[in-house]
């Protein structure tokens, strides 16, 4: 290799840097991208070992109400169903500025925060109506484990509508850009899987009898 075609090179390495923040990884992904995968990975488990408490724990009800005394699974269905609209949102959210369409952008990705804020609404709403049944933290272990798992979902989701307002707000601000894309894309996939994990709470949680 000629001495002329270094410079080349690592000119063209920079501009790669440049643009995305770092170079490619072997797998075909971007160090970010990857690294947002290992995390959701690691947040799989994490998720996993307190659905697996939750069960453990759901039919050793020791005093106060049972799930069934306190489920209202119409209006936590409604909830839910607001939540994974909240998907096909943020994917038009990414097609959009994908495509350099910065209005429709920030209307799909402030409808995507809205949806979770609905969201995170009802299941504020839901917790204060189980409190008032009876149903807490301490009264049991069912309760313990139902709140615990619950609240930790509704603590990522609170989570993520930061991110995307923050993202929103950029945009507003003339800083997000078509080259910017993967930043959303990478929020997205988070959001994503705040959505999945949620489809698997509430059918673990609110569907599947003692």
């Amino acid at each position: 290799m000629s001495e002329t075609t270094l410079p080349d090179l690592a000119h063209a390495l920079e501009s790669e840097i440049s643009i995305h923040g770092h170079a490619d990884t072997n797998t075909g992904a971007t160090n970010a991208k990857l690294g947002m995968w290992v995390f959701l990975s690691s947040e799989c488990l994490f998720f996993g070992g307190f659905i697996a408490a939750y069960l453990l724990y759901k039919g050793r009800i020791v005093s106060g109400p049972t799930p069934h005394d306190v489920y209202n699974i119409p209006f936590t269905s409604v909830t839910s169903f607001i939540l994974l609209m909240s998907s096909l949102t943020m994917v038009l959210a990414l097609a959009s500025i994908q495509r350099g369409d910065h209005r429709r952008f920030r209307i799909w990705l402030f409808a995507t925060a809205l949806f979770g804020t609905v969201f995170i609404g009802g299941q504020i709403y839901e917790f204060t109506e189980f409190y008032r049944e009876g149903l807490s933290l301490s009264e049991n272990v069912f309760g313990s484990s139902f709140f615990v798992l619950t609240g930790l979902h509704g603590a990522h989701v609170t989570a993520g509508i930061i991110w995307l307002l923050t993202l929103w707000g950029m945009s507003m601000q003339n800083k997000l850009h078509v080259q910017n894309s993967e930043r959303v894309e990478i929020a997205g996939l988070y959001w994503h899987f705040v959505d999945v994990v949620w489809i698997v709470i509430f059918t673990v949680v609110y569907l599947i009898p003692k």
